[in-house]
């Protein structure tokens, strides 16, 4: 092949037109493909599939990941690929590889960023992984050699792995000089993808952007900026164990990557990569967006007013929001979505505060991301104004909270003592109830000079850790300001204190976008609570009840969790109480807060409940009803609720049965579910007298007590169809008494799957669901399970004549095991998964009990041919295990019954097995545990038995005095 790609540019050639990050980026994927036959894959979404110990995609392997861990189905178009070339999307932000914070305050820390990767799957290694690498850099790129220096794995002497001198050969063959070819230990040159599983030597190739015929040697891996890491080839040939220990892989695969972003900054002759053409279209559209002046590239203290941080961050940052949003991960409140929620926020907040820029310049810089990046990522451009939409939302709604929160750290640092921390409170006020990330809240104070008083902080993250996972007992202070005592009630009454309306509760909308509306709500407040009396005032940093004339908070009721929030008095917007929890009591509503300063009876409050929070509960109960009509349609009509808890995170429901729930209806009740939510039926909801709402044929209600007027929750079938006189209606559908609060449309449920089924006694069953994108994971989670245990049964299937690769596979399934009993998952494949790994462990159990037997049977008849019926045999043999030397014993004396038999063998470890068994002719006088003990007392080991059979271990520095001694110790007692 003729080079295509010449450029006449390289870091010897200023002056020369410079190649575009697309045309690199085209030639790195052409070069593997068209000179050295690879297949060119797209980029896999930034949103792991099945891996839940990601965050993000962030390394170009991720996807490969069941290639190099064997889990790959052998049928799976995966498993064909021999040699491949991509560029990933990858995002670090959160998790252990996270820059998010290092992001605008140096030039080259990025969020997202693509990795130019080609892979080998048991085809090439060293030799050609190291020749394309230089052959790509040197004459396609056209990178001075003399600027290129190599590293390579130097050894560790503690895992008994030599230097990778094979590695350094190459190089030295490929013309790269022996002062450029450095060695480095483990830290930097042996690559690991996790705890366990494939690893090996890497080999790094590092460029020098000072040049000059220098010898740059001495920086190479020193963190200097003029010395940088550009390419990393991975040889995956160990595989670490449990234990520690490395063994050799059966195949050999090559893993490489290579930044884009720093690869275009060498080649466009730049020292930064936001001055490359990734970054400048981006910088230009926020310096006509802003009134901040031109980009300068600035950092530290030369960065006046952190303009030129703001740029950057800004210009990353958009880009990882459109890539995230475009691969399903939206701004929200758990997992990647939290991650991206703060990434955007600190790009909102240095849009507005620090660029001067008005509302919407972070969706404006859309169509120049997707113009940057679009002909690579084709997606970009299909989804470019779901993007925006979406960006303009969040930004929308974090403005109002910013400048909020902006002015309560501005109020409370005016009042502060000098030379004070920044109060815990007042940080876990915005933390909690303005949805400030904490490093946010870290940034604005640093602007200040001021620290946040973590220790503080921590405690109420820990309090509030504690109070969500168990709640507060009965009789601690806790359930002293939410729960009325039957005088303080009285005491309410008799004063003619009205009980809360609590209907704006339900004061919600579906708006054209398919969003939900929630109204803030404006309440008085009427009395205080607190300590198990009622009070008028409250003072600054008491945990108090606060009730309310209205609220549209949901106290928590009918199985579902109570609201968050927070309220605020009229005419003070810069002072939060958050709201904790909400307790119904005596038909008064208790909102528990504590107060950040004093709060009076007659105070003028607004409300605001934590939207994401309450949707999530509405999904998860409508999802309630959902299962609930699913179970009676499968199982029968005389399944019964026996009771239900519904939080943001997930839902439970109890209910009777006459029988275990098998697989097969499992399966059946999540496929109702679903039809269900693909029909997108309408919820309807209304209030009818309770006398009336009884006659309903088909109705589901449990034993409790009802408010009358009742709520009536009917899916698919307006209210007053099911009211209908002989109307059989609510047999066909879910109509139940219910006061919580449920979605308009069952659509937005979008998935439900269950992952947990149990008995809880005879007779009552318990499932737990997950829905929407949890569902989802769920189901893709149980996919790569599924497919990792058929990789294992294919294993077994395969003739396996070795002991100990059987042990390792026997080891493989317990762990599987392990993982698909306590991973979230859809229960009816965790037991379909459980079944065939029972069958499967069992198979190898026995497998390796054959073929231990088999072996101890042919060295037990090697021992027998040299002894020939002696009355002891006391020898050395080769045995992989405890079990096996055992066997020989065994096999020994059942075919020599007066014969009593000692063996040792030595193992690699420097340990010494022993096994004895003592012919019943010489009891009593004869004990084999007395004989195990003595011999490995001499090995300064332990062993124990019975007086026929015994069995010890010892070091194998005394082995060969332990061998006396057992013959001593023998005769002395025959």
């Amino acid at each position: 092949l003729a080079v295509p790609w010449r450029w006449g540019c390289s870091p010897r050639r200023s002056g020369a037109a410079c190649p575009s990050a697309g045309q690199i980026r085209a030639a790195f994927l052409r070069f593997f493909e068209e000179r050295h036959g690879h297949r060119r894959l797209p980029s896999a979404p930034v949103r792991p599939r099945g891996d839940p110990r990601l965050l993000f995609v962030n390394a170009g392997m991720n996807q490969f990941k069941p290639i190099f861990l064997g889990t790959v189905h052998p049928r799976s178009e995966l498993a064909q690929h021999r040699r491949v070339v991509n560029s990933q999307k990858c995002v670090r932000a959160g998790g252990k590889h996270n820059d998010l914070e290092d992001v605008g305050r140096d030039t080259y820390h990025h969020t997202f960023f693509e990795m130019l990767g080609n892979w080998s799957f048991g085809d090439y290694f060293k030799e050609e992984a190291c020749s394309m690498a230089w052959e790509l850099l040197t004459e396609v790129y056209e990178i001075p050699r003399d600027r290129l220096y190599v590293t390579y794995f130097g050894g560790d002497h503690s895992l008994g792995l030599s230097a990778d001198e094979e590695c350094r050969d190459v190089w030295l063959r490929l013309g790269v000089p022996a002062s450029h070819v450095l060695p480095f230990p483990l830290k930097d040159n042996f690559w690991e993808m996790g705890d366990t599983g494939p690893c090996g030597p890497c080999t790094e190739i590092h460029y020098d952007h000072v040049g000059g015929g220098r010898n740059a040697a001495a920086l190479v891996n020193q963190g200097s900026p003029d010395v940088v890491e550009i390419w990393n080839l991975v040889f995956m040939q160990y595989s670490r164990e449990v234990e520690g220990n490395l063994l050799p892989l059966p195949q050999h695969h090559v893993d490489t990557g290579m930044g884009l972003e720093r690869l275009v900054t060498i080649l466009q002759n730049k020292r930064s990569n936001y001055d490359t053409d990734l970054f400048t279209p981006i910088l230009d559209a926020i310096h006509k967006g802003c009134r901040a002046p031109r980009y300068q590239g600035l950092v530290g203290d030369a960065d006046v007013g952190r303009v030129n941080m703001a740029y950057r961050v800004v210009a990353d940052h958009v880009r990882t929001l459109c890539v995230c949003i475009t691969d399903g991960i939206y701004p929200g409140f758990s997992g990647p979505e939290l991650v991206l929620r703060r990434i955007l926020r600190r790009a909102v907040r240095f849009c507005s505060e620090v660029l001067q820029a008005p509302p919407g310049l972070l969706a404006s810089l859309v169509p120049t991301v997707v113009e940057v990046l679009g002909d690579a990522y084709p997606e970009l451009t299909r989804n470019a104004n779901q993007i925006k939409d979406i960006i303009n939302e969040n930004e929308a709604a974090f403005l109002s909270s910013l400048e909020r929160g902006r002015r309560i750290i501005e109020r409370t640092v005016q009042q502060m003592q000098p030379s004070t921390n920044f109060p815990a409170e007042v940080a876990w006020s915005l933390y909690g109830s303005l949805g400030f990330p904490l490093d946010l809240i870290d940034l604005m104070l640093e602007e200040k000079g001021i620290t946040l008083d973590s220790a503080a902080f921590n405690e109420l993250a820990l309090e509030d850790m504690k109070r969500k996972a168990g709640g507060s007992q009965a009789g601690q202070p806790g359930n002293t300001n939410t729960h009325l005592d039957v005088h303080s009630l009285a005491q309410l009454r008799s004063s003619n204190v009205p009980v809360t309306d609590d209907s704006p509760k339900y004061a919600y909308t579906l708006g054209q976008h398919e969003q939900y509306e929630f109204s803030p709500c404006q309440a008085t407040v009427l009395m205080l609570y607190r300590d198990q009396s009622l009070h008028k005032e409250v003072g600054e940093g008491q945990r108090c009840g606060v009730i309310l004339d209205r609220t549209n908070f949901y106290a928590e009721q009918g199985g579902q969790d109570s609201d968050q929030g927070y309220m605020i008095r009229l005419g003070q917007q810069d002072v939060l109480f958050p709201v904790e929890s909400v307790h119904l009591c005596g038909g008064y509503v208790i909102h528990e807060v504590t107060a950040v300063e004093t709060l009076r009876a007659g105070d003028q409050v607004q409300l605001f409940v934590d939207e994401a929070q309450r949707l999530a509960c509405m999904t998860n109960h409508t999802a309630t009803h959902l299962l609930n009509f699913a179970l009676r349609r499968v199982l029968g009509d005389s399944t019964e609720q026996r009771g239900s808890h519904v939080t943001a995170e997930r839902l439970r429901f109890d209910f009777d049965t006459k029988g275990h729930v098998t697989v097969e209806q499992l399966l059946q009740v999540e496929q109702v579910v679903q039809d269900l939510i693909k029909k997108n039926e309408v919820v309807h909801m209304a209030e009818v007298p309770l006398t009336l709402a009884r006659r309903v044929q088909g109705l589901r209600a449990v034993d409790e007590g009802y408010p009358d007027p009742v709520r009536i929750v009917s899916l698919g079938v307006p209210v007053e169809n099911v009211l209908t006189c002989d109307s059989e209606a609510a047999m066909q559908t879910s109509v139940e008494l219910c006061c919580g609060t449920h979605l308009l449309q069952t659509g937005s449920v979008e998935d439900l799957a269950i992952i947990s089924e149990r008995q809880l006694v005879k007779g009552i069953s318990r499932v737990i669901a997950v829905t929407g994108r949890q569902a989802k994971e769920a189901r893709e989670v149980g996919q790569c399970l599924a497919m990792e245990v058929d990789s294992v049964s294919l294993r077994m299937k395969q003739r396996i004549t070795s002991i100990p690769e059987m042990q390792n596979l026997s080891k493989e399934v317990g762990q599987l095991t392990k993982v698909v009993a306590s991973t979230a998952m859809p229960q009816w494949q965790r037991r379909e998964l459980q079944t065939i790994l029972k069958a499967l462990q069992r198979t190898a159990n026995t497998a390796i009990k054959k073929l231990e037997l088999q072996q101890a049977e042919k060295k037990a008849q090697t021992l027998l041919a040299k002894y020939c019926n002696q009355p002891v045999i006391i020898d050395t043999v080769p045995a992989d295990s405890l079990s096996i030397l055992m066997k020989v014993v065994n096999q020994l004396c059942d075919k020599s019954p007066g014969t009593s038999v000692l063996l040792l063998s030595p193992q690699a470890s420097g340990e010494v097995l022993c096994a004895c068994q003592v012919s019943k002719n010489c009891l009593p006088a004869f004990s084999a545990a007395d004989w195990a003990v003595a011999v490995c007392t001499q090995m300064e080991g332990k062993a124990g038995g019975s007086p026929i059979v015994a069995k010890g271990s010892g070091n194998a520095k005394g082995m060969q005095g332990a061998l006396t001694t057992a013959l001593e110790f023998a005769q002395s007692k025959l």
